[in-house]
């Protein structure tokens, strides 16, 4: 008997804790499993196999000071430079070097802020593979050279505001 009254104190303040439904997430928490980002990185493969640059990003969330993304290459990418955003690249497949630093020369701007094509003169070249992380200060150019890797993924943490 003493047995049956030790697990009823144990086991029934554990079923009432599981049953309770889990809190919701405060408001601007938010949680990318790596399965989650696996099947995007699908998703944006099947898109650059048809776009002309053979690269696909998609906007995951954007909040004032940052915007989170993810990317996908299978060619080379355009030099370009944001004048007032830092970019963090998280590598989650793949390998690429990442021209980087020196000046943009004969860009274009292609948006507010934003500047692309052209070359780079002067830059320091860093090969990148999974699991590497990287921070791009504004107003730096970069440029993704895959160096006849096939495909390359990678989530983007823009912090805005510089």
């Amino acid at each position: 008997m003493k047995k049956i009254i030790l697990l009823a104190v144990v086991a029934v303040p554990f079923l009432a804790v599981r049953s309770q439904a889990p809190a919701p997430a405060p408001a601007g928490f938010e949680h990318w499993t790596a399965a989650d980002l696996r099947t995007l990185d699908k998703t944006l493969a099947a898109k650059s196999a048809s776009d002309s640059h053979h690269s696909a990003a998609q906007v995951i969330s954007d909040y004032p000071n940052d915007l989170y993304m993810a990317a996908h290459r299978e060619a080379d990418g355009v030099p370009e430079l944001h004048e007032t955003q830092a970019d963090v690249f998280f590598v989650e497949s793949g390998t690429a070097t990442l021209v980087v630093g020196g000046t943009l020369v004969n860009a274009e701007t292609t948006a507010p802020h934003e500047k692309r094509n052209g070359k780079i003169e002067g830059g320091v070249r860093q090969k990148l593979s999974a699991g590497d992380v990287v921070r791009i200060p504004a107003n730096m150019p970069h440029r993704m050279v895959l160096d006849g890797g096939k495909e390359f993924a990678y989530f983007v943490v823009k912090i805005k505001g510089y």
